[in-house]
């Protein structure tokens, strides 16, 4: 396969990742003035802070695993035991992602009864319900996958 076939969908993966890299940046600094404003949720700070973090970092290995997925059908090698693996990393990086949300809702709820804005609650549903869909989605690819390389090696087998 081309090399430049997978290109388009390489640079939208790394578009995904700069608004990411951009909450990261920022956040700690709206942390730091919704403290400010809101004395009452000062010590949600550093929660939200490390649920923050650790979010970005579980959807970071994920793109990295996307990427390498991609860089494993332009060298058409997509039908290895290298792109079940990337599946598998997609698809727990998902998890945790829908586990840290999932963990994260009562600080959403806080937040959003102080402030009188259910739509907080809503978007970390949305969160949740998305990354679920991606590792689902994900654990389907990977068995069907592993069933090709299944059948491959037979087919192999028997030549």
């Amino acid at each position: 396969m081309k090399r430049g076939s997978t290109l388009f969908l390489k640079i939208a993966v790394i578009l995904m990742g700069a608004p990411i890299v951009a909450l990261c940046i920022f956040f700690p600094i709206v942390a730091m003035k919704v403290a400010s404003h809101f004395p009452e949720l000062a010590y949600l700070q550093y929660p939200a802070l490390i649920g923050v973090y650790a979010t970005a970092a579980a959807f970071f290995v994920a793109l990295y695993q996307a990427l390498r997925l991609l860089g494993y059908i332009d060298k058409n090698i997509a039908f290895s035991d290298r792109s079940v693996l990337a599946l598998k990393k997609i698809k727990c990086c998902a998890i945790t992602i829908s586990i840290l949300y999932v963990a994260a809702l009562p600080i959403l709820y806080l937040f959003a009864e102080v402030d009188d804005a259910p739509g907080l609650i809503v978007i970390g549903l949305v969160i949740i319900f998305a990354s679920t869909v991606i590792a689902v989605f994900a654990a389907v690819l990977q068995k069907l996958l592993q069933d090709a390389i299944d059948i491959k090696s037979e087919n192999d087998l028997t030549v």
